[in-house]
């Protein structure tokens, strides 16, 4: 069932969307060669539960961190670890927040220290994609219209969109309705209203779309071994327009 919400609802919304942009603006200043994404992941609890708010996906479904930290091959819900970073790696940190009774959720690819050509573009990409897909986040549009414009955008750059994982509708859930992949065809799904809530979140491969999940029952990688990286925001469409919830 899609939740419409109340002005007062994405009041409360904003403030754990907030929260989630702060974490990921910190991150941003932290991630370097050398520092481990067990670092990183210290860094945004602490930081979270400092604003009275609980990290969202910390035993969610049995999901033990508060970020999930993916490097390089590695295309979401990767566990962080004791392993550094290394220069000309990429790390795409996804976090989530519960506050006040709602959930806010988003998600960046960096770079560390200097990175190829190649990651440079598939970043660009990803984050080009996430705009093109949220501009289409209008009242009356098709859910699909996001999800094809999204798809032909990473296309027409030569990548690849995974389709294992969409995006979702959020809100007092982490996961609600509507699922939003990142590919199809223009003008199907649901019509799109005012006052919905959405993680909108594009997940590019620099080769085929097909994944694999490791035996730790979480991280999964691109099934070639190239690179992928992943943006997200959560936003809400209002009368003319969008207003996303989770940029600072």
């Amino acid at each position: 069932m899609i939740v419409l919400k109340s002005e007062d609802e994405i009041k409360k919304m904003a403030e754990a969307c907030r929260i989630v942009a702060e974490v990921l603006e910190g991150m941003k200043k932290n991630v370097s060669p050398g520092i481990t994404t067990k670092e990183l992941d210290e860094i945004a609890e602490s930081y979270i539960i400092a604003k009275g708010a609980r990290p969202a996906f910390k035993g969610y479904r049995g999901y033990p961190s508060t970020v999930c930290a993916s490097v390089n091959e590695q295309v979401v819900h990767g566990i962080p670890s004791v392993k550094k970073l290394k220069n000309g790696d990429i790390i795409s940190i996804d976090v989530g927040v519960h506050y006040n009774g709602f959930y806010g959720d988003a998600a960046v690819t960096l770079p560390v220290g200097s990175i190829s050509k190649q990651a440079q573009k598939l970043l660009a990409a990803t984050e080009n994609a996430l705009e093109a897909g949220i501009g289409k986040a209008v009242v009356g549009n098709r859910l699909s219209d996001i999800s094809s414009t999204i798809q032909d955008y990473v296309e027409s750059e030569g990548f690849s969109v995974v389709r294992t994982f969409v995006g979702h509708g959020i809100g007092r859930d982490l996961h609600e309705e509507p699922q939003i992949p990142n590919y199809g065809r223009p003008g199907e799904g649901p019509k799109l209203l005012e006052g919905m809530t959405l993680a909108i979140e594009p997940m590019v491969n620099a080769g085929g779309w097909e994944v694999n999940i490791l035996k730790d029952g979480w991280t999964a990688i691109t099934k070639d071994g190239s690179l992928s990286a992943h943006f997200e925001h959560t936003v809400v469409i209002t009368n003319n327009s969008q207003s996303i919830l989770t940029k600072l």
